[in-house]
């Protein structure tokens, strides 16, 4: 069973109101959780102390346990302190393939360029097969002048 420290939300609409709760990775965001340690309103200005409410004891403990905080709680944890120090070490996270496509998406692009690729030959064969088929009939036609 794999654990997490995540964000459960509550509030009505438009007014959400989290829960900093401990579940298992495989219950749903807002249902079944072990242990609730803290509170978050976004609503609250960033300089309230309301805003953020963690129990860095109870956080603690269940880190030591092997729960491993979401990026959001994990920022909430690194600003709270025990006397044994820091709750968690935050650092920002780098990922570099970000904004790139998946692998479906890539392969529908190839496909895309491919058929551009064959759709704009078509067009230069097109443009140049009918300059040499009116030669022959040119030529045909001259024939015919010429026999005339």
């Amino acid at each position: 069973m794999a654990l997490k420290i995540r964000l459960a939300r509550g509030g009505s609409k438009k007014r959400p109101f989290y829960r900093v709760v401990v579940a298992d990775s495989r219950a749903p965001r807002d249902g079944r959780y072990i242990d609730k340690i803290g509170t978050y309103d976004p609503r609250l200005p960033k300089d309230s102390e309301n805003r953020v409410q963690i129990d860095a004891e109870k956080a603690a403990e269940w880190i030591a346990k092997g729960a491993k905080p979401t990026d959001r709680v994990a920022r909430f944890l690194s600003a709270l302190e025990t006397e044994a120090g820091k709750v968690w070490a935050w650092e920002h996270g780098n990922n570099p393939t970000k904004g790139e496509p998946g692998v479906k998406a890539k392969e529908r692009a190839e496909e895309k360029v491919e058929k551009e690729a064959a759709r704009k030959a078509a067009e230069e064969e097109a443009k140049n097969a009918p300059a040499e088929e009116e030669a022959p009939a040119e030529e045909a036609e001259a024939e015919a002048e010429t026999t005339e």
